[in-house]
């Protein structure tokens, strides 16, 4: 069930749009609960797909699109690495691979301290910066070699507490 503090977060989306599109509310009520829960679970999907008049699978297809939507719970630091083309021409691959080791994780996994999830990525938008890498879906981070992977990871480790 969404809570009525979301659901008012909900009516302040929808109102922005035609009151016969509500649908167009779609990825700012699936941020809204990915911002309450850390992810949208398929029950979300369904509760947004009733509120928005709109069939769950057409949720689902806008969850599974962007992968700035969590299908399931992440770590405290989602960690995107862009391994498209021009980042994998200037070393994305490598630093997905760098990053995985240091936190002893395959892609998308998460680590057993639940600290961190790594996922590969598809075009940040910063293709002269590469590689990039997004930290949890917010923060970009550019020309990341693997000394600047290890500063950043580092110090997310230290800026929270154990």
């Amino acid at each position: 069930m969404i809570a009525e503090a979301t659901k008012q977060r909900f009516d302040k989306e929808v109102a922005k749009y035609p009151s016969d599109q509500k649908q167009s509310a779609v990825m700012a009520c699936l941020s809204i609960v990915q911002d309450e829960q850390g992810w949208v679970s398929p029950e979300a999907e369904k509760q947004i797909g009733e509120y928005l008049g709109m069939p769950v699978m057409a949720v689902h297809e806008v969850t599974t699109f962007y992968n700035m939507y969590n299908q399931k719970p992440v770590g405290k630091y989602k960690l995107n690495v862009c391994t498209n083309l021009p980042c994998q021409l200037r070393g994305g691959q490598k630093a997905l691979e760098h990053v995985c080791s240091k936190l002893g994780v395959e892609p998308y996994g998460t680590t057993k301290d639940k600290m961190f999830t790594v996922q590969p990525s598809e075009c940040l938008g910063a293709c002269a910066d590469a590689p990039v890498m997004l930290v949890n879906d917010r923060s970009m981070c550019s020309f990341m070699s693997h000394d600047k992977l290890d500063q950043l990871i580092d110090g997310l480790k230290t800026a929270t507490p154990a």
